[in-house]
C-alpha cells in the first residue's frame, strides 16, 4: 500500500511540474493515472490541429470529452501532453509507435506547426529504430493494441520490411539451426542453448538477437511468410518456428483441459500456423520436437490438417523416433488404451509410403523400435487382447523384408501374460497366435520352453521346433565336417602334385644342362674337323676319330683308338 502511494505521488509531482509551465488561466481537467490534471487548451490546440478545429466549433466542457475519448494508453497522452507544454520528449522504441500514432490522431503535422511531433517521432523511427534489428522488433512488439492505425501509417510494413532485409543478410538472427544445437552435452538439459559460431563472435554483431517469438502470432505469421518467399534457408526459419512453438504452445504441459477456451482458442491458432508455414523438407527438426508439436496439436483440437501435416513429417523421418516419442496419450473421454494406436499406425504406413532408401538400414530400424513399442505398451493393464495383437501385427509387418526373428514378439507376448494373469486360455491362445516359432531363436526357445505362462500348445511346436532346429544343426555340422575332410584331401592331392611337379621340373633342368654340355662338345668337335682336313695326322699322336671313339665310349685305350678295324681274338687252341 505505501509503494503504490508512493507512486501515486510521484505521479502527482511529476504532473503538477509540468502543469506549471502553462501560462493560461482556462485550463481542461483530465485525470492522468488516476491524478486529476489541468491542461492548457491553447497549448494544445497549437500543437494539434484536431483539437483546435474542435474548438472552433465545441466548447470547453465538450473537449473534455474529447480528450478522455482519444484512442491512446494513459502513458503516451501524458507524454504527449508533457510535449504541448513545451516539455522535452524522451522518445524509445518502447514508446515511438504509440506516440507517432496519437500524434498522427491529433494532426500533429509540420503543416499546422513548426517541429511538431509527428515528423519527430518518424524521423526517430527511421534513424533510430529501423536501422536495428533489436530495437525494429522491439518498436514491432507495442503494435499489438494499435495494429490498425500503425498499418494504416506504414510503420508496419516499414518494420517488417527492415527484418527481412536484415535476415537475408544475416539468417543466423532467426537462431541458429537445431542440428548445432544437438551437439550441445545432454547432461546439460537446455534445448535452448546457444552457442554463436566463430563469425559471430570475431566480427560486431549484436551481443543478443531480440527473438521474433516476442511478436503476437498476427505480426509474426505475415514475417515468416514473407522470408519463406525469399527463399531465406530453411533450417533458420524452422529454429525460428521452433522458437515459437515452444513460448506459446509447447512450454505448457499441464492443465489443458482446465484451460479458457479463449485462451485454448489462442494456443490452437499458434499450433496449426506453425505447421502452416514450416517448410515442407525432412530433417530440420528433431524427430521427438516434432512429436511434442503432434501431441499438442491433439491436446489442443487443431484441425485435421494441421495433425495430418506434422504425422507425414514424423513419418518421413520416424527412423530418428524413440520409443517414448511413439507413447501418444489417448485423449478423450472414452480411452480404451493408455496410448493412440491408431496414430501410430498412420505414421508407420507413412513411413513405408514414402522410404525409397536403397539401404535396409532404416527398416530394420523401425521393426526394432516397433518391437521395442509393443513391448513398452505391453505392460499397460488396460490393453485388451485383441487390440494387443493388432499391435503386434503392426510389428510383424514392419520386421518383413529386414530377415529379423521373433524374439522381439515373444518378449511382448511373455511381458503381456504376465501384466494379465487374468485371461483365459482361449484368450492366450488369441495372444499367441502372432508368435512365429520357427523364426525363434535357439535361447528363446529354450526360455519358451520353460515358460509356464504360455499355452501348452505353443510349448509343444516351441519344443518341435527345437528338436526340428536340433536337427538342422547336427545335419549342418555333419556336412561342415564332410565338406572339410574333403578339401583336406584335395589340399594333400594337390600338395602331393606340387611335389611332382617340382622334381619333373628339376629334372628336366638337368637334362636341359646336359643338352647344352653336349652342344658345346659337338661345336669343339666341329671345329677339330674343319682343322683336321687340312694338315696330316702325325705319328704318335691321337687321331680325331679316335678322339671321337673315346668321348663316345667306343674304346678303352689309346692303342685301340690306333686300329681301322678291331681284330677278332682267336682262342690259342686255334
Amino acid at each position: 500500500m505505501r509503494k503504490y502511494q508512493k507512486m501515486v505521488n510521484k505521479q502527482s509531482t511529476s504532473a503538477s511540474s509540468w502543469m506549471s509551465k502553462s501560462t493560461s488561466s482556462e485550463g481542461v481537467q483530465l485525470p492522468i493515472h488516476g491524478v486529476p490534471c489541468t491542461l492548457d487548451k491553447e497549448l494544445l490546440a497549437a500543437k494539434s490541429a484536431k483539437i483546435a478545429a474542435f474548438l472552433k466549433e465545441n466548447s470547453q466542457e465538450d473537449l473534455y470529452h474529447f480528450l478522455r475519448d482519444i484512442p491512446a494508453d494513459p502513458k503516451t497522452f501524458e507524454l504527449v501532453a508533457r510535449f504541448c507544454h513545451g516539455f522535452e520528449l524522451q522518445i524509445s522504441a518502447e514508446n515511438v509507435v504509440s506516440i507517432t500514432c496519437l500524434a498522427y490522431y491529433l494532426g500533429m503535422t509540420e503543416s499546422h506547426s513548426k517541429n511538431n511531433l509527428l515528423s519527430k517521432a518518424i524521423t526517430f523511427f527511421e534513424q533510430r529504430i529501423l536501422p536495428s534489428w533489436n530495437e525494429t522488433i522491439k518498436a514491432l512488439h507495442t503494435t499489438e493494441n494499435i495494429l490498425q492505425q500503425a498499418v494504416h501509417i506504414g510503420l508496419v510494413d516499414a518494420s517488417l520490411k527492415s527484418i527481412i532485409e536484415k535476415a537475408l543478410v544475416d539468417p543466423c538472427l532467426l537462431g541458429e539451426p537445431m542440428k548445432n544445437l544437438t551437439c550441445v552435452d545432454e547432461s546439460e538439459g537446455n534445448d535452448d542453448v546457444y552457442r554463436p559460431n566463430a563469425r559471430r563472435k570475431l566480427f560486431g554483431f549484436e551481443c543478443k538477437s531480440e527473438d521474433l517469438s516476442m511478436l503476437p502470432l498476427q505480426l509474426y505469421e505475415p514475417i515468416i511468410l514473407a522470408m519463406n518467399k525469399h527463399r531465406i534457408p530453411s533450417k533458420y526459419v524452422a529454429t525460428s518456428l521452433c522458437t515459437y512453438a515452444k513460448k506459446w504452445v509447447l512450454s505448457i504441459s499441464k492443465g489443458w483441459e482446465k484451460m479458457p477456451s479463449c485462451e485454448k482458442n489462442s494456443h490452437r491458432e499458434v499450433i496449426e500456423a506453425v505447421e502452416r508455414l514450416l517448410p515442407d523438407e525432412k530433417g530440420l527438426l528433431p524427430c521427438s520436437l516434432l512429436f511434442d508439436m503432434l501431441w499438442s496439436a491433439i491436446v489442443l483440437e487443431a484441425n485435421a490438417n494441421c495433425r495430418n501435416g506434422f504425422e507425414i513429417r514424423i513419418g518421413k523421418q520416424l527412423d530418428e523416433a524413440t520409443v517414448k516419442d511413439l507413447l501418444i496419450p489417448s485423449q478423450g473421454y472414452a480411452k480404451e488404451v493408455e496410448y493412440d494406436i491408431e496414430c501410430v499406425r498412420r505414421i508407420l504406413k507413412i513411413f513405408y509410403g514414402n522410404y525409397t532408401c536403397s539401404d535396409v538400414s532404416g527398416l530394420i530400424t523401425v521393426a526394432a523400435l516397433i518391437e521395442e513399442f509393443l513391448a513398452e505398451v505391453a505392460n499397460d493393464m488396460d490393453l485388451k487382447p485383441d487390440t494387443f495383437v493388432s499391435l503386434a501385427e503392426i510389428s510383424i509387418a514392419a520386421s518383413l523384408g529386414t530377415q529379423r526373428g521373433s524374439d522381439g514378439i515373444y518378449r511382448a507376448i511373455d511381458i503381456y501374460l504376465y501384466k494379465h494373469i487374468y485371461l483365459t486360455d482361449l484368450e492366450r491362445e488369441e495372444v499367441c497366435r502372432v508368435l512365429d516359432c520357427q523364426k525363434m531363436s535357439s535361447e528363446a526357445c529354450e526360455h519358451a520352453a520353460k515358460n509356464e505362462k504360455l499355452p501348452l500348445r505353443v510349448v509343444v511346436q516351441v519344443l518341435f521346433m527345437g528338436q526340428l532346429k536340433l536337427r538342422d544343426t547336427i545335419t549342418k555340422e555333419m556336412q561342415a565336417s564332410y565338406e572339410n575332410l574333403r578339401r583336406e584331401e584335395v589340399e594333400e592331392d594337390l600338395e602331393k602334385l606340387n611335389c611332382g611337379e617340382e622334381q619333373v621340373k628339376t629334372e628336366m633342368e638337368n637334362m636341359s644342362n646336359k643338352v647344352m654340355d653336349l652342344e658345346r662338345e659337338c661345336n669343339m668337335i666341329r671345329k677339330e674337323i674343319g682343322s683336321g682336313c687340312n694338315h696330316s695326322v702325325k705319328k704318335g699322336k691321337v687321331s680325331m676319330w679316335g678322339e671321337m671313339k673315346r668321348k663316345f665310349g667306343c674304346i678303352t685305350s689309346m692303342h685301340d683308338s690306333n686300329c681301322q678295324i678291331k681284330k677278332k681274338k682267336v682262342h690259342p687252341k686255334y
